[in-house]
């Protein structure tokens, strides 16, 4: 299944955070604190038309409280806003 987003929109997978300490130490669900990690998936488009500034396999930063979450083949994906992109993450 392919999904694009319209308008300027992102379609993004969420990185899933470890759930163990270097030393070993199982963290519970309760007290993960959630990075706002994500790569994206597929890219919408501006108004004009025109590209945004990022391309599936971008690692990003993202915020906002406004996200439409659902499930495919057993993986979490969001569509956010790309006002809601904080950053492209470079290793």
């Amino acid at each position: 299944m392919k999904i694009k987003p319209i308008g300027e929109r992102v379609l993004i997978k969420p990185i899933k955070t470890e759930e163990k300490t270097e030393g070993g130490i199982y963290i519970p669900e309760e007290a993960k604190e959630e990075k706002k990690q994500a790569v994206v998936e597929e890219v919408g488009k501006t108004k004009d038309g025109k590209d945004l500034p990022l391309k599936k396999g971008d690692k990003v930063l993202y915020g906002g409280y406004s996200s439409d979450e659902f499930e495919i083949n057993n993986e979490k994906y969001l569509i956010i806003d790309f006002k809601d992109i904080l950053a492209i993450k470079e290793d």
